[in-house]
């Protein structure tokens, strides 16, 4: 009879401990991982997300896109996040003194800016100093928002003085305008050309060497799956990820 309850109380425990590991593995394989970007890295770290869900079976990545500092202001208001990729080093710099990541970010990559033109081009831009002619219907970011800063640097390189019809608070609305053919130019980065290739012309600025962005990412001191965002930026960093990037046209961050 005791050996009987010995065996039972054995079978028992095993069962226990079989039922507690299916249910980690279940919760490690189901997680989900939030990551905010930069509306201008939309299309790499969609393939970037696809990757680590195929790294991590069962997981899942949500992406938000939108202006760098539209998301850092979500992020420092509470919005629920474990990764934050920026277009600047400005509003991650915001954050970090906030106290709100989890360690140093990394800059990953860089990008710069160009000039979108619908197919065609209709109003003949040829160069950075032809948005200022009159009657050219010019969009650009919002003064705010990386790629804003980005052509206002460029605007003092060149001594050109822009009057845009409108400002936008991410790179791809102003891309979007342009293409829709709201607008005859558009402030964008050489990604969002290549990105668009076939919807938009591209036309190169020289003088947009001298305002390069950097693009630093970082995971966030209230996560709930620091584990995963640590594998995300990982994988970022990754001669994969950077392959991915730099498909994507972006240039090395070489740090």
């Amino acid at each position: 009879m005791k050996k009987l309850l010995v065996a039972a109380a054995l079978v028992l425990g095993l069962a226990g401990c079989s039922t507690a590991t299916g249910s980690s593995a279940g919760n490690s394989a189901g997680e989900t991982l939030t990551v905010f970007a930069a509306a201008s890295l939309k299309a790499s770290f969609t393939e970037l997300a696809k990757t680590y869900e195929a790294e991590h079976p069962g997981s899942t990545v949500e992406l938000s896109f939108a202006g760098s500092a539209d998301l850092a202001t979500q992020i420092s208001q509470g919005a629920p996040a474990d990764v934050f990729a920026s277009a600047d080093t400005g509003n991650m710099d915001k954050l970090q003194q906030a106290g709100l990541l989890d360690g140093d970010p990394r800059v990953f990559a860089t990008n710069t800016l160009a000039i979108a033109v619908p197919p065609g081009n209709p109003a003949g831009i040829r160069s950075f100093p032809d948005l200022a002619k009159p009657g050219t219907r010019l969009v650009q970011c919002a003064p705010q928002v990386p790629c804003g800063a980005a052509a206002a640097a460029v605007e003092t390189q060149t001594g050109t003085d822009l009057t845009p019809v409108s400002e936008e608070n991410s790179v791809t609305d102003v891309l979007g305008k342009v293409i829709s053919g709201e607008a005859d130019a558009g402030l964008v980065y050489v990604t969002d050309v290549k990105a668009a290739a076939g919807k938009v012309e591209g036309i190169p600025i020289p003088a947009a060497a001298a305002a390069v962005n950097s693009y630093p990412i970082a995971a966030l001191a209230d996560s709930r799956n620091l584990a995963g965002a640590q594998d995300f930026l990982d994988l970022v960093a990754s001669p994969a990820g950077q392959q991915m990037l730099a498909d994507a046209g972006f240039g090395s961050s070489r740090q």
